[in-house]
């Protein structure tokens, strides 16, 4: 008699890892899944758990269907039976055995790589000789995507004396993975040394292509926009709402896929018994992952009441490289019930519908949703403002306004008709006939910090500082006014009502980090920001913390450019101190308390910058001393 197939399984992608970590030999002296304190575990269905449990074996097969590996039971976990390993992938040739690793690179020094590489990585690579890049590059160890770490960690390679080695070391967020790391290395290296990349540094310049494709701007990324809740919530009349909004405003490829749509093409067959709904979900999870993966946009309205499989699709799209934005719509069961025409909850509740989630099967609520929405009493319109202002406010799309004219020109000062140099506002410069000194001030959205710093530079500065300012966001909204709670401490600290009524935000761009002569930031992630935008910008950005703390280890007698110029070269190290906490809807309270922080750090900068400028506080009345 023929022997029956064996029942087969595709596990997780970190289970997949993990299979080729046992299967090369890599995870010696661990040989199975489920060992007792190892991290490497295998979840399976009750059904196959079962079949283990009576004896039989379960064969283990890649996405595509190529049978792996096969498992049994033992008193010690899962005992693995190789049968052949992928065939294919990017980069698979650089997924190497430890054997052959240790055959092929033996005596050189061994280096493991987790993110784009930085110019002080890179000399400390050249210091110690032949190098083995070992990229791990297993799911969720890797800063950025295992192609992208590849890619970028080739291109290091091929300026030094380096191979480099694919490593599938997972993520398990388990206490023992310190030491798993450390096994898998050794495994790799043998009795060859292993040495850890310095921190600090800026970001390699020839890496910027990768990194700009890697960490796209909030606004570029591709983006699930995942609406919940209860039947009758007003979920789907959002979504909708919302998908007009967007079509409208352009600039973004949409897909929508609304449940009733999902059902018909989709998930036709399906039950609504609890397994089939989950299996819809994730179906539709699935697909908005493709869909961000490829930078496009989709809106996904079903009820979803589970939040395993809530976290499952957003792993999915994390995992495609593209953001999950969660709108719970919060509206109380009480409301949907009142709102229900087809009559659903009174058959739930008079148990003609089972599993009726809110009735006889529960709906967790989310606590992770990035807005929450009670339609209660309110239009569409209305409701619809809470999520447009909770994209606006995560930097992924602005509603609100559409593109304008920055109020700044990123360039040099342009020549008046009469021959006279003037600022990038339009006013004539201080210094005519020469070059004034640029400073563009970074926040996140531009309302908030950074028009602070612009505004009230202008004040402390005075007219005869030889310096333009100007400020911009990392994630900034077009033409927006400052944040009403900082014009008002904007206004009692002496600047003008119409200097800060005339003020509109913007974002970022490199074209705006070129012109500038100085970038002070708010905080060391804009800083960072900046310099992965810019990498040749390194020498002129600082967090404002940190270029106060730098010029005062300066030459006394160096101002302006020099200052800059020498500052670049010799600064301080940035420090959680330096970085300005942001106060944006924390209150008048947080206002002052940033202000004052950025007042006096302005006052110490400005002093070095412009010998000439004002930097004592203006009164209220005149924004004079």
């Amino acid at each position: 008699m023929p022997v029956p197939p064996l029942s087969q399984h595709c596990p997780t992608q970190r289970e997949l890892d993990d299979l080729e970590l046992l299967t090369s030999g890599a995870a010696e002296p661990i040989r199975g899944f489920n060992e007792p304190g190892s991290p490497l575990t295998l979840s399976l269905p009750e059904n196959l758990r079962s079949q283990l449990d009576a004896g039989d074996e379960v064969e283990l097969v890649d996405p595509e269907g190529l049978p792996l590996a096969r498992v049994s039971s033992t008193l010690r976990g899962l005992a693995v039976t190789p049968l052949t390993h992928a065939q294919f992938g990017p980069f698979r040739r650089l997924h190497l055995p430890p054997a052959a690793v240790r055959e092929q690179y033996a005596g050189r020094t061994f280096v493991p790589v987790t993110d784009l590489m930085t110019d002080v990585q890179v000399e400390q690579l050249r210091r110690l000789g032949p190098v083995v890049l070992v990229a791990l590059v297993g799911a969720g160890t890797p800063a950025i995507s295992p192609v992208g770490l590849l890619r970028a960690t080739l291109r290091v390679a091929e300026t030094l004396d380096a191979g480099v080695v694919a490593v599938p070391l997972a993520d398990h967020d388990s206490l023992a993975d310190p030491a798993l790391r450390i096994s898998v290395l050794t495994s790799y290296a043998d009795t060859d040394p292993v040495v850890e990349l310095a921190y600090g540094g800026h970001l390699l310049p020839e890496l910027a292509d990768i990194a700009e494709e890697e960490r796209p701007r909030p606004d570029e990324q591709g983006l699930v926009l995942f609406f919940t809740g209860l039947s009758g919530s007003g979920k789907s009349t959002l979504a909708r709402a919302l998908m007009d909004r967007l079509l409208e405003h352009g600039g973004r490829s949409l897909t929508s896929l609304d449940g009733d749509v999902v059902r018909r093409n989709l998930s036709a067959g399906l039950t609504f018994s609890k397994e089939d709904r989950e299996t819809n979900i994730r179906r539709i999870g699935w697909v908005a992952a493709e869909i961000a993966r490829h930078g496009g946009l989709a809106v996904c309205s079903p009820i979803a009441p589970f939040d395993r499989t809530r976290q499952q699709v957003r792993a999915m799209v994390e995992e495609a490289g593209g953001a999950f934005f969660l709108v719970h719509v919060a509206t109380p069961l009480e409301e949907c019930e009142r709102r229900d025409r087809k009559g659903l909850y009174a058959k739930a509740r008079r148990g003609e519908i089972p599993e009726f989630t809110g009735i006889s099967s529960p709906y967790e609520e989310p606590l992770d949703a990035d807005v929450r929405v009670d339609t209660t009493g309110r239009s569409i319109e209305d409701a619809l403002e809470d999520v447009v202002d909770a994209l606006r406010d995560a930097g992924y799309v602005d509603l609100t306004k559409a593109p304008v004219v920055s109020r700044l020109v990123a360039s040099a000062p342009r020549t008046s008709t009469t021959g006279e140099r003037t600022s990038t506002t339009g006013e004539r410069s201080s210094t005519p006939g020469s070059h004034p000194l640029r400073v563009l001030f970074v926040c996140t959205a531009n309302i908030c910090r950074s028009p602070y710093m612009e505004l009230r530079s202008r004040v402390l500065a005075g007219e005869g500082g030889g310096i333009e300012f100007a400020s911009a966001g990392t994630h900034g909204f077009n033409a927006h006014p400052v944040d009403r709670t900082m014009a008002e401490v904007l206004a009692a600290r002496g600047v003008r009502s119409d200097l800060i009524s005339a003020f509109a935000s913007r974002p970022l761009s490199g074209d705006l980090i070129e012109a500038a002569d100085l970038v002070l930031t708010a905080e060391a992630s804009h800083r960072q920001f900046v310099l992965e935008e810019a990498p040749s910008a390194f020498r002129k950005a600082f967090t404002l913390g940190q270029f106060a703390e730098s010029v005062e280890r300066a030459d006394p007698g160096l101002h302006g450019a020099e200052l800059v110029t020498a500052v670049g070269h010799r600064r301080a190290g940035t420090a959680d101190h330096h970085d300005i906490r942001d106060p944006y809807r924390r209150g008048r309270a947080a206002a002052e308390v940033s202000a004052d922080q950025i007042d006096a750090l302005l006052q110490a900068v400005l002093r070095r910058l412009a010998p000439a400028a004002r930097t004592t506080p203006a009164t209220p009345e005149t924004g004079e001393q």
